[in-house]
């Protein structure tokens, strides 16, 4: 239960101002059909992080001992930091133009825009940590849609209200929570 709370945590806090947010309001503006770019963005997750969360795993059952325990801390403080910076979309991520339907749009941008980004990297971290591919995957997509869901329906006025840069900073708080947690557990602190 504990990997699927976190990793929903986690997520949900690093997705809000991250660029796939900004995506989903794009396409929810684009395409005005909320149901087909939520079912898309699931999709997406789903696959994305189930890819991520498995090679976190199975990282994570090559390298086992102390040392990279060290290194899942510390790539969540490096996390922390990282989510300090604000996130913009680019012009090149945007869907150029609407060939496919809102589902199938949805589906190819998110996967594509999601690799490499932050809630990626924290899943794999998270996989490695957790060495529970399902409760990371379903957590880590729980999330998405906590923070993604109510930007297709509300986007704009979202973000004209709520302080991303607040957010910002509650979600590296927890990576760094989180990084420091673990690093307290493979030094022995956890034990004194």
């Amino acid at each position: 239960m504990e990997a699927l709370l976190t990793s929903t945590a986690v997520v949900a806090l690093a997705e809000i101002g991250d660029k796939t947010m900004l995506l989903a309001i794009v396409l929810a503006t684009r395409f005005r059909k909320p149901l087909p770019i939520i079912l898309g963005i699931l999709a997406a997750t789903l696959a994305n992080h189930g890819l991520a969360a498995f090679l976190g795993q199975a990282v994570a059952s090559l390298l086992e001992g102390q040392w990279f325990r060290f290194a899942v801390g510390i790539s969540f403080i490096a996390m922390a930091l990282w989510t300090l910076v604000p996130d913009k979309l680019d012009e090149g991520d945007e869907p150029k133009e609407q060939r496919f339907g809102a589902f199938v749009t949805t589906t190819i941008a998110f996967f594509f825009v999601e690799i490499g980004d932050k809630t990626q990297v924290a899943t794999i971290a998270l996989g490695a940590q957790f060495q529970s591919l399902v409760l990371v995957t379903l957590g880590t997509t729980l999330g998405m849609m906590l923070a993604n869901v109510p930007a297709v329906y509300f986007g704009n006025a979202i973000v004209e209200r709520v302080s991303l840069k607040f957010v910002r900073i509650a979600a590296a708080l927890l990576f760094l929570v989180i990084g420091v947690w673990i690093l307290g557990q493979a030094a022995g602190l956890d034990k004194l």
